[in-house]
C-alpha cells in the first residue's frame, strides 16, 4: 500500500463501492510501500539535487550557478573563501589586489568600539577604481578602432548625469576623463548647473552637452557656461528652442555651438527602444532639420551648427542594429555638411548595454550580444563608411554610455533576516479522526474518495480530491458550520498530501532588511533584473530556493524574478534565522549587483525608507587591500519625515512634553522616554541588529548623519 494513504488511514469510513481503503477493517494492518510519483516530473527544488555527502561543493560551482562568470566578468568573481571578490582594475588586476566583499560589509557595519564604522545596513559600497577602469576600457576600444580602421578623427566621450548624479561619482568621471577630455551631458537645469561646476576643473576640451527640453533660463545657463569658456553645445530638442537661442545669445552676446537631435526611422524594439523611431519622445523630423537650418542661414549663425545628435534607445541588442543607425545618422550629418552647417561632432548618444543575466544574447532585454571593443568598431565602420563614399571629412564621435560607465561601479548589500515556509504539520491518528468526525456529509464524501484515491496510489486524482475538500470545507467556515480547528486540520491535510506527491511548494520567503521601491525601484517599476547573489557562503552548497521580500507594507515589495528566467533564487539555511537580535555570527548578506545606473535617483520614500548607507572603497595595500575613503551614514528617521515636510524637531518637542506630562511619577521625570525618542529620530528606518553598539554613546555616534561624525571617517585603511 502507498505510503500516502497513511495520511488518511484513521479514520474508518465505509469505502466507496469497489474500493478498499486503510480505514477497512476487514483489511490487515497496512505496510508501508515504498513506492511514490516519478521524481523526474515533481521534485524540481534544490531539495532534490545530490546532498553535501555525496557531492563536494566548491566556489566555482557557485560561480557557475549564479552565473557569475557571465554577467560579472571582469570586475566580480568568487574567491577561495567563498566570498564574493571585486577586481577593481578588471583583466589587469593582480590577485593580491582581489577586495573581499565581505570584509568590507564587516568593516562598515561592526560598532565602533570593535573597529568598525557604526554603519547601518543596507549599504552601498562604491569603487571608484571599477569607475575608471570602465571609462578607460571604453576610450581604449574607440581608439583601437579609430587606429585599425584609419579613421581620420577621434573619440570624446560624455557622461549623462542622469544615470548617477552623486557628487563623488561625477567628479570621479570628470578627474578620471580629464585626460582624454571625456565631458558631461545634462538634461535638466540642476543638472546643468552641476555639470558647470564640475567641468571646471576637467579638460577644457570635454564637451558640454545640453538635452532635454529647454526654457529662456536653461539656454540661458547653457550660454553663461560657454562664457566661462566650457566646451557648451546646446542640442535642439524642438524646432521652438531655436528662437530661444537665436535670441538670448545676441542679447547676452555670445556666438552658441548648436546641436540637434534627430529622429530617426532606425528603432529597437522593447520597452527600451521605445523613445526611439519616427514617433519618438524627442528630436527633430527631417522637415524640421531643413527649417532649423533655413532659419539659422537667415540669422547667419548657420556655422553655429555643430553637432547632430540622436538615440536608438538603451540596452541596444546587436551591433547590426547599432550599424544601421549610426549609418542613418551619418547620412543626415553629411546632408548638413552640404547644406553649409559647420558641422564637427557626430553624437551618437546611449545605447550601449550591460549584460546583466550573462547570456550575451539578442533575444533578451537583459543581455546585449557584443562587448566594448565589438561596439567601438561597429559605430566607426559605419561613419567611416558613410563618410568616405559622401567624401565629408571624418566627424569627432561622441557617446552618451552613462549606464555601461556607472553599472559596474556600485554594489547594493542587504541582510536577510529571517526565512519562513509552509511545512506540513504532522498529525496522529486521533487529530484524524477528530478531523473526519467534524466534516459535514458532503465533504466527508469528498474524505471518502480521497482516502480510496490515496490507497490506489492515484496521486493526482488526490491533489483533486484534497483541493476539493478544502474548497468545501473553506465555505462551510465562511456559513459558521466548522470551526477553526477543523479548518486548520483540513488544511494541515492537504499540506500533507501535497507533500507526499512532492507538490507543496518548497520555496520559501526571505525577509529582507531593504525598500525594493528605494533600492532597486526598476525591478517594481518597468520588470528590470539584476543579479543578486549571496557575498559569502558560496564555498557551501544552497540547500534552498528563495523569494525574497522586502520591509515595506505593500504586496509588490518583493523580488520573484531573477535572472535567468528563474521565479526564485537559490539560498543558504539561515544560521540562528538570521540572528538580528545579536550574536552577529548567523547574518546572511546578498549582494544586488549592476545597480549603479538609475536605481539611486529613481529611489522614493514609501512607507518613510530613506536611502542606504554609503561607504567609497579604493583599493590600496593595506592588510586586506582595501581603504574606505568615504562614508555617509543613510537617511535617519527624521532625514525621511523632513523630506515630506514634517518638522523632527517640533514633533519631539511635542512627544518630550507628552512624556514628562506622563512621566511624573517615574524617577526621571519622563527623561528615559525622551531619549529613546530621540535616539528613533536620529536612527535609520530600517532594522537595526542588537550586536550593532557596544553602548548607547557609541550607536548614536555611528547613526548620527551630521557631518562631525561623517569626517573623522574620511580615509580609513582597512
Amino acid at each position: 500500500m502507498p505510503a500516502l494513504a497513511y495520511c488518511v488511514d484513521a479514520a474508518a469510513v465505509a469505502p466507496p463501492p469497489g474500493y478498499a481503503f486503510a480505514g477497512d477493517s476487514s483489511l490487515p494492518s497496512p505496510v508501508l510501500f515504498s513506492g511514490g510519483p516519478p521524481e523526474t516530473t515533481i521534485f524540481t527544488s534544490l531539495d532534490s539535487a545530490p546532498t553535501s555527502e555525496s557531492m563536494t561543493w566548491s566556489p566555482c560551482l557557485s560561480s557557475s550557478l549564479y552565473k557569475i562568470d557571465g554577467w560579472g566578468a571582469p570586475y566580480f568573481s568568487v574567491n577561495a573563501s567563498g566570498n564574493m571578490a571585486v577586481r577593481p582594475y578588471g583583466t589587469a588586476t593582480l590577485p593580491h589586489q582581489e577586495i573581499d566583499l565581505l570584509k568590507i560589509v564587516k568593516k562598515a557595519s561592526d560598532p565602533i568600539c570593535s573597529g568598525g564604522l557604526g554603519l547601518q545596513l543596507p549599504l552601498i559600497v562604491r569603487f571608484p577604481d571599477v569607475l575608471k577602469n570602465r571609462l578607460e576600457s571604453l576610450q581604449s576600444a574607440f581608439d583601437y578602432a579609430i587606429q585599425s580602421q584609419g579613421y581620420g578623427s577621434h573619440y570624446q566621450g560624455v557622461y549623462p548625469v542622469k544615470c548617477n548624479q552623486d557628487r563623488f561619482v561625477v567628479e570621479d568621471i570628470v578627474k578620471s576623463g580629464s585626460p582624454f577630455r571625456f565631458g558631461l551631458e545634462a538634461g535638466s537645469k540642476p543638472e546643468l548647473l552641476l555639470a558647470m561646476s564640475c567641468l571646471c576643473k576637467g579638460n577644457s576640451d570635454a564637451l558640454l552637452v545640453c538635452n532635454g527640453f529647454k526654457d529662456a533660463e536653461y539656454i540661458s545657463l547653457a550660454l553663461i557656461a560657454r562664457k566661462l569658456a566650457l566646451n557648451t553645445v546646446i542640442v535642439l530638442e524642438q524646432e521652438e528652442e531655436l528662437d530661444l537661442v537665436i535670441d538670448l545669445s545676441k542679447r547676452l552676446m555670445v556666438r552658441p555651438v548648436v546641436g540637434m537631435r534627430a529622429k530617426l526611422r532606425t528603432k529597437h524594439s522593447g520597452h527600451f527602444g521605445s523613445t526611439s523611431g519616427e514617433k519618438g519622445k524627442f528630436g527633430l523630423t527631417t522637415t524640421q532639420i531643413l527649417r532649423v537650418v533655413r532659419k539659422l542661414e537667415q540669422a547667419d549663425m548657420l556655422d553655429c551648427l555643430q553637432l547632430l545628435h540622436f538615440h536608438i534607445g538603451s540596452q541596444i541588442p546587436s551591433t547590426a542594429l547599432l550599424a544601421d543607425g549610426v549609418g542613418e545618422a551619418a547620412q543626415i550629418y553629411c546632408e548638413l555638411v552640404r547644406l553649409g552647417a559647420n558641422m564637427r561632432v557626430v553624437d551618437i548618444g546611449g545605447g550601449l548595454g550591460i549584460d546583466y543575466d550573462g547570456s550575451k544574447s539578442t533575444d533578451s532585454e537583459l543581455s546585449v550580444a557584443y562587448g566594448l571593443e565589438e561596439y567601438a568598431a561597429a559605430v566607426v565602420d559605419a561613419v567611416r563608411c558613410v563618410c568616405d563614399r559622401r567624401s565629408v571629412k571624418h566627424p569627432i564621435i561622441c557617446s552618451e554610455s552613462g549606464r555601461a560607465i556607472v553599472s559596474h561601479h556600485s554594489v547594493l548589500i542587504f541582510e536577510a533576516v529571517s526565512a519562513s515556509s509552509y511545512e506540513a504539520p504532522s498529525m496522529s491518528s486521533l487529530e484524524l479522526q477528530y478531523l473526519v468526525d467534524g466534516l459535514t456529509d458532503d465533504a466527508r464524501v469528498d474524505y471518502q474518495n480521497l482516502s480510496a484515491a490515496a490507497y490506489m496510489g492515484e496521486y493526482k486524482t488526490c491533489l483533486l480530491y484534497a483541493d476539493q475538500l478544502k474548497q468545501r470545507c473553506v465555505e462551510k467556515f465562511k456559513d459558521g458550520c466548522l470551526g477553526m480547528e477543523q479548518l486548520a486540520a483540513v488544511d494541515g491535510l492537504c499540506a500533507l498530501i501535497s507533500k507526499a506527491v512532492g507538490e507543496l511548494d518548497s520555496v520559501r520567503t526571505y525577509h529582507v532588511n531593504l525598500s525594493v521601491f528605494t533600492s532597486i525601484p526598476d525591478f517594481w517599476g518597468i520588470d528590470q533584473l539584476f543579479p543578486i547573489v549571496p557575498i559569502h557562503r558560496l564555498d557551501q552548497r544552497p540547500s534552498v530556493r528563495g523569494v525574497l521580500s522586502d520591509l515595506t507594507c505593500d504586496s509588490d515589495g518583493k523580488i520573484d524574478k531573477f535572472i535567468g528566467g528563474e521565479s526564485s533564487l537559490p539560498l543558504h539555511e539561515l544560521e540562528g534565522n538570521g540572528n538580528l537580535s545579536g550574536g552577529g555570527g548567523g547574518r546572511y548578506y546578498l549582494g544586488m549587483f549592476l545597480g549603479g545606473a538609475y536605481e539611486e535617483a529613481l529611489g522614493g520614500v514609501h512607507n518613510l525608507f530613506g536611502g542606504p548607507s554609503v561607504v567609497r572603497v579604493m583599493q590600496s595595500d593595506g592588510p586586506h587591500s582595501f581603504a574606505v575613503t568615504r562614508t555617509v551614514p543613510g537617511p535617519s528617521c527624521g532625514d525621511v519625515l523632513r523630506v515630506m515636510q514634517h518638522e523632527p524637531e517640533v514633533m519631539f518637542e511635542t512627544l518630550k512634553h507628552r512624556a514628562e506630562e506622563f512621566g511624573q511619577e517615574d524617577d526621571d521625570g519622563g527623561e528615559g522616554i525622551a531619549n529613546s525618542l530621540a535616539m528613533s529620530f536620529r536612527n535609520m528606518p530600517y532594522l537595526a541588529s542588537a550586536s550593532s553598539c557596544c553602548s548607547e554613546t557609541d550607536y548614536n555616534g555611528a547613526v548620527d548623519s551630521g557631518a562631525g561624525d561623517a569626517e573623522q571617517w574620511t580615509y580609513c585603511y582597512a
